[in-house]
């Protein structure tokens, strides 16, 4: 029976090849879902940190300008130009210099009052404004002296502002106690919560603000003895806060 032995072993040979090979098969993982993870991720403490920082000014900003009124638009020129060179002249004289200097504005408008119910044209207002920049600050009482004698009536001191040069060294030193704030926040509620603080995961620095705040200058203030206007200077501050996220372990 060989021929009926091969038709059988040709059948065997063909289910054999049939049949899932389970045993050699390779096994595939299932894609992982986006999101999931084998570790949770680790708890976190987020905290505000404020620190500031003062230092004594080291130069003064003023603001003064000449201001004139005439019957006409020719006559109020020619006075304020003479109150604004007097100006000048009197800054330059207290050591000033040109580039400290800057006009800030300049403006010429018609001066108009009621009579009668009617507005009747009375003359013209001219009027400049300047900033004077003073970084010898100990003599800002006599620049301020010295404006107001060289422009008389016509003279106006619009507000007197103090400032720092260089304001790196407190922005830093302000940086460094919103730090250091955040840290202390962040450790005291990891001890609350029975952690330990971690690892710092994000700083943000929400703001700093050391800009100087204008002082106005009141006519009583001046100093008529020719000494000088008497100005307090009192100090700069800067303050900036953070946002700072820590890992708790």
């Amino acid at each position: 029976m060989p021929a009926l032995r091969a038709s059988t072993a040709l059948a065997v040979t063909l289910l054999a090849l049939t049949l899932p090979q389970a045993a050699s098969a390779p096994a595939f993982a299932l894609p992982a879902r986006p999101g999931l993870s084998a570790e949770p991720s680790p708890s976190t403490v987020t905290v505000t940190g404020e620190g500031s920082a003062t230092a004594a000014p080291d130069l003064a900003l003023i603001s003064a300008g000449v201001d004139v009124t005439a019957k006409t638009s020719k006559e109020a020129l020619a006075a304020q130009n003479t109150a604004s060179n007097a100006l000048l002249d009197a800054v330059r004289a207290q050591g000033v210099e040109e580039r400290d200097i800057r006009t800030e504005s300049l403006s010429l408008s018609p001066v108009y009052e009621d009579q009668n119910g009617a507005s009747t044209l009375t003359g013209y207002e001219a009027a400049q404004s300047f900033s004077v920049k003073i970084r010898d600050i100990g003599k800002t009482g006599a620049v301020l002296q010295a404006i107001t004698d060289a422009t008389g009536n016509a003279g106006r001191i619009h507000s007197v502002a103090f400032d720092i040069a260089d304001p790196a060294p407190l922005h830093a030193r302000a940086r460094e106690a919103a730090h250091d704030d955040a840290h202390t926040k962040a450790s005291q509620y990891a001890r609350l919560s029975g952690h330990q603080l971690g690892r710092l995961v994000s700083l943000t620095e929400v703001g700093g603000d050391s800009r100087p705040v204008p002082v106005p200058v009141s006519a009583a203030a001046f100093d008529q003895t020719g000494t000088g206007v008497p100005v307090a200077t009192g100090e700069i501050r800067d303050t900036i806060t953070v946002t700072a996220v820590y890992e708790l372990n």
